[in-house]
């Protein structure tokens, strides 16, 4: 030790640590640029300076969709942890603890009951930052609760997709929630309640061969990526280079993959407009005819009884004129 760093530094003040919160700039991954955390949530996550669409938790997209950020939390059945044993380089259950702490959530899938645009609505979103948002019998079943409570409440169902496809951790075990999933959602339609799908970056894997793209109206968030295989997969399967911008949202929705791509901060009212279209008959229903054997057939008319005078006799001779 020195004079320097005895007498002079605890002077300045210089090498001592402030103490306050670390996260109070988040850098944008598209631009690079810092943005000030507080500037991050009032955007809802979208970039202030290349407008990039950064990724939300399942509760923060609940809270952007529903009116006033006002719904009813469903809660989900609870299936049994780790039923494989799965083993790792960590153990499957020190991993399904870590992610919901750092969640604050039991499942990749969160879902709610409220109103949108006044709407009866049930949105089940999935969360990217737990375990990639990866789909296990849990989330499985949240997304058939959300439906069967959807049709329950006589209530749409929109399903935000946000994830890298089915948790291998449970093997076939959540490979079996791509039709159970798909099901529950044609049991939805079958009462013709409408289904929309959400599709935000990134939609992959077995969540995209499934329940993310039977949508009645399928919208996509500016730039997702949205596919089954990744394109760096898929280009060393072809051994081909892809155009640009493949599998992102603008190139499906110019391929008819989705039909639109819908900025964040008109999401909500897109949806909005959407239900009122699909759940208030504009016209009223037409009136069906009845079977034409229920038609009662008209009454005969008596037809009028000729004068002799005029027809004559049963000879058919002409009537005499009078003189």
């Amino acid at each position: 030790m020195s004079w320097l760093t005895n007498r002079v530094l605890p002077k300045i003040g210089l090498g001592r640590r402030k103490d306050g919160p670390d996260n109070l700039w988040e850098k944008c991954r598209a631009c690079g640029q810092m943005v000030f955390h507080r500037d991050l949530e009032q955007s809802f996550r979208v970039c202030p300076h290349c407008d990039h669409h950064m990724r939300l938790t399942a509760s923060q997209r609940l809270g952007l969709l529903f009116d006033d950020a006002e719904f009813e939390r469903l809660k989900t059945p609870q299936p049994p942890m780790d039923p494989l044993k799965f083993k790792d380089s960590r153990r499957y259950p020190d991993q399904i603890k870590d992610a919901r702490s750092a969640a604050e959530a039991d499942f990749a899938v969160e879902a709610g009951l409220g109103r949108i645009g006044g709407q009866p609505t049930v949105v089940a979103a999935q969360n990217f930052f737990f375990m990639g948002g990866s789909v296990s019998p849990g989330e499985g079943e949240a997304i058939v609760a959300a439906a069967e409570r959807a049709v329950q409440e006589d209530a749409a169902l929109i399903v935000c997709a946000a994830s890298g496809g089915m948790r291998m951790q449970e093997g076939i075990l959540s490979l079996m929630q791509m039709p159970r999933t798909t099901v529950a959602i044609q049991r939805l339609k079958e009462k013709g309640l409408p289904y929309i799908s959400v599709l935000t970056d990134p939609t992959t894997g077995g969540t995209t061969a499934s329940f993310a793209m039977i949508g009645d109206v399928a919208i996509a968030e500016p730039g997702a990526l949205i596919g089954f295989a990744g394109p760096r997969v898929i280009e060393q399967t072809i051994r081909e280079q892809l155009p640009d911008g493949f599998q992102r949202a603008e190139y499906l929705l110019e391929h008819g993959m989705v039909d639109m791509v819908v900025h964040r901060h008109e999401l909500a009212e897109t949806l909005a407009r959407i239900l009122s279209l699909m759940r208030e008959p504009m016209v009223a229903p037409p009136v069906s005819l009845p079977p034409p054997e229920a038609v009662a057939k008209p009454d005969p008319v008596d037809e009028p009884v000729a004068d002799a005078d005029e027809v004559g006799e049963d000879t058919g001779e002409a009537p005499e004129k009078a003189l």
